[in-house]
């Protein structure tokens, strides 16, 4: 037990420590140059970005251009060549002279220089020269923008944070912002050029697919997005399902955990961000979903992404799905795994076969036959259930009682197939904050619905939610006398 909490102690630390590393850039003060935008504090309703302008003295040193690198490499002037984001160090001789070339200072006066530097450009013959360097509304950051523009009073936290799915920036702004909600989404807008629509959760959620209503604060009001994510290629309407980019380290490492060989019954699968890159592994899945918009989007994702000889979609209860799904894979079992190296040359096969469909009509080039498959049992043990819903998955954790006990009549007709019962994934949230008393928490409820105490479990801190509420990964091994129970 201590050593259980312990673990997922070490995983908040982790999480903390990189979340720590994400900052925004401050506003660059060199050597006296004040590179920070222009306040205006008046704006809230509307945008003007032609009131971002700055211009800065500087020196330059005019040198001919074949003396450039000796002026740039120079101990005495490193430390004063400019260095802004953005800005070009060496510029051409405004005067028009093709062969000079100005190294631009971050320094405003001579006399800012050490005598170490003054003396260096006197032996270079080198001339100094006054230069304005003018800074406009694309030189500054979001956060730079913002800090300039929104009341002092709101300037502690950012409001800047969003996370990206496909052309969409899914931001969470926190009431106190609401005001300023469409000249933070317009920024957001304007700073990301791959980002075509930026809207803002609402406090709603739909109570029965879960997922979360939005309102566009900027940009397209289009939903339908395309998002990598795993080597797989995902397409669904951010509007009617559920999706969580911040997600992708966990997908991705319970997918690590499967081996090819499984049967994965994936309870809650979305439009497939768990079931599909399993599927890439090679595991056959059934994957389920209540949300026949989720239902919808999994079925054509399984077919982008070619994996229709893997993966069954179906739209269903999760306690149906659960109570049915060791029955389907007994009566229809997946093709046996054929090994990472048949597996590749099937793909290579069915790359053949689509490319010879999109040929034009006419006369098709010969196809190869395909190779043959080993003779190798096929699959119908479900070795893992996936339970994707933290808000109320545990609930569901009930319909596991007996999911076996129709079978088995005599129980030992199943004997030989499930002589080790399946690992089961329940995501859950807690609002204890402590690692011990959140494994606590945890355990309790769970294994007071399942009925049964919990055997080879393992909690795996997810992300942090919200003040005082966590997002946990509980893994346990099936209880037999559960899966048995009559």
């Amino acid at each position: 037990m201590p050593g259980f909490a312990q673990s997922a102690w070490n995983t908040i630390k982790k999480q903390t420590k990189l979340f720590n590393s994400y900052t925004f850039r401050e506003p660059n003060m060199q050597s006296g140059l004040d590179t920070s935008p222009p306040v205006h504090r008046w704006m809230k309703d509307s945008l003007d970005r032609t009131a971002f302008h700055k211009s800065l003295r500087v020196l330059g040193v005019c040198v001919p251009a074949t003396r450039t690198t000796t002026i740039l490499k120079s101990e005495p002037l490193k430390r004063y060549i400019i260095d802004l984001p953005k800005i070009r160090s060496v510029i051409w001789d405004p005067s028009g002279e093709k062969d000079r070339r100005v190294v631009l200072l971050k320094v405003t006066e001579e006399a800012a220089l050490s005598p170490e530097a003054r003396s260096f450009l006197k032996e270079q013959c080198a001339d100094l020269t006054e230069h304005m360097v003018d800074l406009k509304y694309d030189y500054w950051t979001a956060d730079e923008i913002l800090q300039s523009i929104l009341p002092e009073a709101l300037c502690d936290d950012s409001p800047t944070g969003f996370s990206i799915t496909g052309h969409i920036a899914h931001m969470n702004l926190n009431h106190k912002y609401l005001p300023y909600k469409h000249l933070i989404a317009q920024i957001i807008l304007d700073k990301n050029p791959t980002i075509k629509t930026v809207v803002n959760k609402l406090d709603n959620i739909d109570t029965k697919f879960r997922f979360f209503k939005m309102e566009v604060l900027a940009g397209e009001p289009y939903f339908v997005v395309e998002h990598r994510e795993s080597d797989c290629r995902f397409t669904f309407d951010f509007s009617k399902v559920y999706w969580n980019s911040r997600l992708h380290t966990e997908h991705d490492r319970l997918v690590q955990l499967f081996k090819p060989e499984d049967i994965i019954a994936d309870v809650f699968a979305g439009v497939g961000p768990f079931a599909i890159p399993a599927a890439k592994k090679g595991c056959a899945v059934l994957a389920n979903d209540l949300n026949p918009d989720s239902a919808h989007w999994l079925t054509k994702n399984i077919s982008t992404n070619h994996v229709s000889d893997l993966v069954r979609a179906s739209c269903e209860d999760g306690r149906d799905f659960i109570r049915n799904a060791v029955l389907r894979a007994l009566q229809d079992p997946f093709p046996a795994y054929p090994g990472p190296k048949l597996r590749r040359m099937q793909e290579k096969q069915q790359q053949r076969r689509r490319r010879q469909e999109q040929q034009p009509t006419g006369i098709n080039p010969p196809t190869m036959e395909s190779p043959l498959a080993p003779n190798l049992s096929s699959r119908n043990e479900v070795t893992q259930f996936v339970m994707n819903l933290p808000d109320s998955a545990l609930e569901f954790l009930d319909a596991f009682q007996g999911i076996l006990a129709p079978l088995a009549e005599p129980e030992g007709q199943l004997s030989g197939i499930y002589s080790t019962m399946p690992m089961v994934h329940c995501y859950c949230f807690t609002r204890e904050p402590d690692a011990y008393k959140a494994e606590a928490d945890i355990r309790q409820r769970a294994e007071k619905i399942i009925g049964a105490k919990l055997e080879e479990a393992r909690l795996y801190f997810v992300r942090a939610v919200a003040p005082k509420k966590d997002m946990y990964c509980i893994s346990f091994r099936l209880p037999r006398n559960v899966a048995f129970a009559r």
